[in-house]
């Protein structure tokens, strides 16, 4: 049993309180907007780097984080979608130690768990990704919302909030009173516009455009409807992008 209608944006509600997310460029090298730093907990954080297709892919169950049987088609997704017979294997990966932190890119409240979005600072010119599942400890029992943030606790602690420093304010003239600065017009939405990749999974897919207006499933075939796309699966994976 998954979270219920009720639950889920109430744990969602409080997540989105508990961590501010950071934001990065599409090709992941840089930060554009750092959130909250946390602190890994637990050993086992299987961590790729930046330029593979897709992150590595972690669950947390039972006290343990662990790769999973999940770990498998992420690695042969990640030979699908790169050139030349690539690997999972060719690209760098590190393993988190607890103490070490990283940042918060994503936060999703799936039917089994929370999904979270890790990313690193850099280490060696390095900065490597992960998806980190936290499972719900049984499938036919829904977790209340003080459950499932406690044990996201046992796992990831929120230790700061890193903010970019600005320009520093031109001093004022030690004569002349300050003008009144005239009101600021609030900047524009943003351009960017999440991508989906063919072959990647209906997780993938909702943690990059979030939860669709409306979905239809037609046996194997599930359609996801978004405001301005529509994202068709077969078997679970991506076939066609409108």
């Amino acid at each position: 049993m998954g979270l219920t209608a009720q639950d889920g944006p109430s744990i969602q509600q409080r997540l989105s309180e508990k961590f501010k997310l950071t934001t990065t460029t599409d090709d992941r090298a840089d930060i554009v907007t750092a959130g909250d730093v946390v602190e890994v907990e637990k050993p086992g954080l299987l961590m790729y780097g930046v330029a593979s297709p897709l992150p590595a892919m972690n669950v947390y169950r039972g006290g343990r984080i662990g790769q999973g049987k999940a770990a498998f088609g992420t690695d042969f997704q990640i030979g699908m979608m790169t050139q030349r017979d690539g690997i999972a294997g060719n690209f760098p990966r590190k393993t988190m130690t607890p103490g070490e932190k990283c940042w918060v890119t994503a936060v999703l409240v799936e039917s089994d768990g929370v999904l979270f979005q890790l990313y690193t600072t850099s280490f060696d010119n390095l900065r490597y990704y992960a998806s980190l599942r936290i499972a719900n400890p049984d499938k036919k029992k829904t977790p209340s919302a003080d459950e499932t943030m406690a044990r996201i606790g046992e796992v990831l602690t929120v230790v700061g909030r890193s903010e970019p420093a600005g320009p520093a304010a031109p001093a004022a003239a030690p004569t002349a009173a300050p003008a009144p600065m005239a009101e600021i017009a609030p900047p524009p939405p943003p351009t960017d516009v999440p991508t989906v990749a063919l072959g990647q999974t209906k997780t993938q897919v909702i943690a990059a455009l979030g939860q669709p207006v409306k979905k239809a499933v037609i046996g194997a075939k599930e359609i996801l409807y978004y405001k301005d796309m529509k994202v068709t699966l077969i078997n679970g994976k991506v076939s066609n992008v409108e």
